[in-house]
This record gives structure tokens, C-alpha cells and sequence, in this order.
């Protein structure tokens, strides 16, 4: 019997991506509807406030994954209160089970 799985799987390319939230982000239920729709993706993260009015979020999981993360928050009506995004690739997956909301 073959055990080995298909080779998408033994070499899915991982990412982690650390992204800033500019304009009416917090106060509107922002980082518990970023968590919302992490159910649906199988990424690692968190999401904060900070103290300048932005929110950061970290996330991590197979490239695909991540960006369709992104994406669905980016296609949600969470849309509206996003003035501008900031994304920068992280050299480590963010230290976490799960996806979190940190309250730093």
C-alpha cells in the first residue's frame, strides 16, 4: 500500500504575510469579522488594534490559502472601512495555534 500523498501536498508552498489596515477600522467590529472569516481558510494568525488607529494582522498557511484569506476580507464589507492596505512578507509563520484576536 502507498501511503505518500500527492506531491501538492508534500511541497505546497507556505507564506506568511504581516498586513496593515488603514481608515475606519476600528470600533466597527473589524477584528472579530477578520476572525469570522478565518474559519473558512486554514491559516494561522492574529489580528490587534494599535495604538496609531490601524490593525495588524498576521497570517500564515499555504500561499493559496493566505491569499484567499486576504482576498475574502478584501471582497467582504469590511471593504468599506479599509482606506488603505499595507502587506509585507514575514520570515516566520506568526507564533500561534489558530487564529486569535490579540488584545495587546
Amino acid at each position: 500500500m502507498d501511503n505518500t500523498l500527492p506531491l501538492r501536498f508534500k511541497y505546497a508552498a507556505m507564506e506568511a504575510m504581516q498586513i496593515f489596515f488603514e481608515g475606519r477600522v476600528q470600533g466597527v467590529g473589524f477584528r472579530y469579522q477578520v476572525k469570522q472569516i478565518a474559519r473558512g481558510f486554514e491559516v494561522t494568525g492574529w489580528v490587534q488594534n494599535l495604538a496609531d488607529g490601524r490593525v495588524e494582522l498576521q497570517a500564515a498557511g499555504e500561499a493559496e490559502e493566505v491569499r484567499a484569506f486576504l482576498g475574502a476580507i478584501n471582497e467582504s464589507s469590511l471593504r468599506a472601512h479599509i482606506r488603505k492596505q499595507t502587506e509585507h512578507p514575514l520570515s516566520a509563520s506568526p507564533a500561534t495555534r489558530g487564529f486569535e484576536i490579540r488584545h495587546d
